[in-house]
């Protein structure tokens, strides 16, 4: 596999390596990160390696968000190449509400776009509206909301369901959640 660098004015976006795994365990143990992303805060150096290796190694679009200072990992940014393209981050509180996530998450998909990826989809919990404001300024538009049991945390989850399409067909919308769930439907002024 390629082995894809990108850079922004502040950053560099690089694949996690081995060497990163206590960067990594910082980001996934920290409950407050955690809350919103689909696993439980991570409780030692093993299981991070673990999840590493289960989540990261060998991913075409993870990404470790480092800054150029020091190219040490403050977060993360993906998008899967499964048929939604779901596309996610996470970023370490100390750097919270300063772009971070915007500035890596355009770079990703200006690649994305270079790479004739169609469009990306991308969810967060109505209880976390920073996120979707994150989805909303790098392009993309609210779709629909559903409700989900989600797993592993196992309890109900209001999602709201944002799109980008970067092929130029903007009427297209990813309706598999909207199928794999009972209850959807379309808030207002989102």
């Amino acid at each position: 596999m390629d082995t894809l660098q990108m850079t922004t004015n502040r950053l560099i976006l690089r694949p996690f390596e081995e060497k990163d795994i206590e960067a990594l365990y910082l980001l996934l143990k920290d409950k407050e990160v955690n809350t919103f992303l689909p696993w439980f805060p991570m409780q030692n150096i093993s299981d991070t390696k673990k999840f590493y290796k289960e989540h990261f190694k060998n991913q075409k679009y993870y990404f470790a968000i480092c800054l150029k200072t020091d190219n040490y990992p403050i977060g993360y940014v993906k998008a899967d190449t499964a048929d939604s393209h779901d596309f996610g981050y996470a970023l370490n509180k100390n750097f919270w509400h300063k772009g971070i996530t915007t500035e890596a998450s355009k770079a990703l998909i200006k690649q994305l776009k270079k790479d004739n990826i169609p469009y990306i989809t991308a969810t967060h919990d109505i209880n976390n509206p920073v996120s979707g404001k994150v989805m909303q300024n790098i392009g993309m538009k609210y779709c629909y909301s559903y409700k989900e049991q989600w797993q592993p945390k196992d309890f109900l989850v209001t999602f709201r369901m944002y799109q980008l399409n970067l092929d130029g067909q903007n009427n297209r919308i990813y309706q598999n959640y909207w199928k794999r769930y009972d209850t959807h439907f379309i808030e207002e002024n989102i």
